[in-house]
């Protein structure tokens, strides 16, 4: 029995295939939705590549080349779908029309596999994140050292843009030396003892970069002696919430980059449902003329339908096509069969040698 089973006329087979050429246009639009979407997502992440340890591209690689066959498979579902409106164009689509819906099908399903991507992309983002932000950190004091010098400027610019500091707090400076040794003094006991106070020999102190200043701050931003109540005048750093960003680098990239990607995956599931409906229309339009060439009749009522039979009896058609093809390539190893001799027979050649 059949699948969701309408009946067409001749005038609605009509004004079905001319929606459908419309909207197969407007999908050739979202296509290149996609697209943009994917290339804005990769520009953002290309624009922080410095900051993450592993390439994050799949989601936006996948909304790429979802979004250009879109604009392929939808540009020639256009062309189909203005042919079925008359019966004699439609011969010449009729062995074309299968395949073109079951690669129509699995672009549609990697429409949906994209925008699931879009929601679960957030725990590889923040692993990317946490040790790429660490590496950053460490590198921050070797401006001259080639490859690098730009991670000061990069990480500098990213905390007073996101108004964070640090990887998880500004606390993660004070196990980090961040200044350049070319800009202490080695003679200087009080830098010596700062050396020896840790095992890997590092200058650490209770300060962080300008950068960490919040802007809001009341006061003049202290990000020397942190800890140090006394070397300030009415200054309690526990209490103190204004004079540092308090928000960790890390979550704020995070919760931008999950912003983002939400909203895309928003749109490439609204972008899915869309080209469902195209799909199921194209189904549609193609069982009922396939009924009318049946019928020879053009201007005949004619069915269409999703599934010609149950999905139970679709699903065990396509097994037994698919387990009558392995039985292809089996090799039968039954030792009474005569298998030809690559000589041919037991004659043997004869070649004369001359005397």
């Amino acid at each position: 029995m059949a699948v969701l089973k309408v009946t067409l006329t001749k005038t609605s087979r009509d004004h079905l295939a001319q929606a459908l050429w419309a909207l197969n246009w407007v999908s050739v639009i979202m296509g290149l939705v996609l697209f943009s979407l994917g290339l804005f997502l990769k520009v953002e992440i290309q624009k922080r590549r410095d900051l993450m340890t592993d390439e994050i591209y799949s989601v936006p690689n996948t909304l790429i080349a979802v979004g250009l066959a879109a604009c392929g498979i939808n540009f020639l579902g256009g062309k189909i779908c203005y042919d079925c409106m008359d019966a004699d164009r439609f011969l010449h689509w009729k062995l074309v029309m299968l395949p073109y819906i079951i690669c129509t099908f699995v672009f549609t399903f990697c429409i949906l596999v994209g925008a699931l991507m879009c929601h679960t992309m957030r725990r590889d983002l923040e692993v990317a994140l946490f040790s790429g932000l660490q590496d950053a950190m460490r590198y921050y004091k070797d401006t001259a050292t080639p490859g690098r010098c730009y991670i000061k400027q990069s990480i500098d610019l990213l905390q007073i843009q996101f108004q964070c500091c640090g990887n998880d707090g500004f606390r993660d400076w004070f196990h980090i030396q961040w200044v350049s040794n070319q800009y202490l003094d080695i003679i200087s006991s009080e830098v010596r003892n700062r050396q020896r106070s840790n095992v890997e020999g590092l200058y650490l102190l209770d300060g962080v970069p300008f950068s960490c200043c919040n802007l809001f701050s009341p006061r003049p931003c202290i990000q020397h002696q942190l800890t140090n109540r006394s070397a300030h005048y009415n200054y309690d750093y526990q209490t103190e919430e204004l004079n540092l960003n308090q928000k960790g680098c890390r979550h704020a990239l995070l919760d931008y980059y999950t912003h983002i990607m939400r909203s895309i995956g928003f749109i490439v599931l609204i972008i899915w449902l869309f080209e469902l409906a195209v799909l199921t229309g194209v189904r549609y339009l193609q069982t009922s003329m396939e009924n009318v060439l049946k019928s020879g009749n053009p201007d005949c009522d004619s069915e269409g339908w999703l599934l010609e039979n149950s999905i139970a009896e679709t699903a065990r058609y396509n097994f037994n096509i698919i387990k009558n093809l392995g039985k292809c390539y089996q090799v039968d190893d039954d030792p009474n069969i005569d298998v030809p001799s690559s000589r041919g027979n037991d004659s043997t050649l004869q070649i004369p040698v001359d005397s």
